[in-house]
This record gives structure tokens, C-alpha cells and sequence, in this order.
């Protein structure tokens, strides 16, 4: 029987963004394209591109460093060198964040590539790039208190 920490990990690492994707559909649906450009300067959304990307960087490299922190202290938990078990579901969660992050990465890259050849940038991209990022960073946080409450409890 799978533990229940790592079910709810898997449930929330596939729900959050299936939910989120659903919430924000149902309020961008209406709007058939996005312009991305801000007051129609050409390259004016360039500067926020790298922001968003640099923000998601940050995210993924403070999640990974994380994983791989805590993974390799695991020689100096347990026998056997595992860590102990109630260390999975934070893990887990920081993984999802790391997984989502590299989503919206490529999501946000490939569909300001596309917009920029067809000028046309449709609620479904614009709404799976939010869903994207939003879930990377509420798992972030979720993955970290999680793990805080795991160590402390």
C-alpha cells in the first residue's frame, strides 16, 4: 500500500495545474488572442520575457539544489544510507516544481517564437504558460513547507 504522503504529493503535483488550467480558461476563453507586445512596441515584451524566465530559474535552481542537497546528506540519515521515508512527499513536490518550471520555460519561449511568426498568441497558450508557471511555484512553496513540517514534526 502506497503511503498516503506520496499519494497526495502525486494528486497535487497532476491536480494544481489541471486545476488552475480549468479556473483560468474559464476567465480567458472570451479573448481570442493576446497580444504580447505592451502598448504595441515591437520587443517591448523581451524585458518581462527575461524576467519571467529569470524568476523561473531561481525557482528550479533553489528546488534542484534542494533535491540534490538533501539526497546527498542521505549518507548521514538512516542505515543504508536512505533518507527516512517522510522525506518523499517533499521531495516529490519539489520535483513537480522543478518539472513545471522547465514547462513554463519552454511554453512561454516556444509560444513567444510562434506569436512573433503569426502574430496571434490564443487563450490555451496563454492560459497552459500561467497554469505552468503558477503550479511551479506553489509547489515550490508547498514542496518547502511540507519539508519544514516533515524535519520539525
Amino acid at each position: 500500500m502506497p503511503d498516503a504522503g506520496i499519494v497526495s504529493a502525486f494528486l497535487l503535483i497532476v491536480g494544481l495545474p489541471l486545476t488552475l488550467w480549468g479556473l483560468l480558461y474559464s476567465r480567458r476563453r472570451k479573448i481570442q488572442s493576446y497580444y504580447l507586445d505592451p502598448k504595441g512596441k515591437q520587443g517591448a515584451f523581451e524585458p518581462l520575457l527575461q524576467k519571467y524566465l529569470r524568476l523561473a530559474e531561481f525557482t528550479i535552481g533553489l528546488a534542484t539544489g534542494s533535491i540534490v542537497l538533501l539526497v546527498g546528506s542521505s549518507v548521514l540519515h538512516g542505515k543504508d544510507g536512505h533518507l527516512p521515508s517522510f522525506y518523499r512527499p517533499p521531495l516529490l513536490l519539489l520535483a513537480g516544481s522543478v518539472l513545471f518550471g522547465l514547462l513554463f520555460m519552454a511554453f512561454l519561449i516556444l509560444s513567444y517564437e510562434e506569436w512573433q511568426h503569426q502574430d496571434r498568441h490564443t487563450p490555451q497558450a496563454y492560459v497552459t504558460i500561467e497554469a505552468s508557471g503558477y503550479s511551479s511555484l506553489l509547489l515550490f512553496v508547498v514542496g518547502y513547507l511540507s519539508l519544514i513540517w516533515a524535519v520539525t514534526a
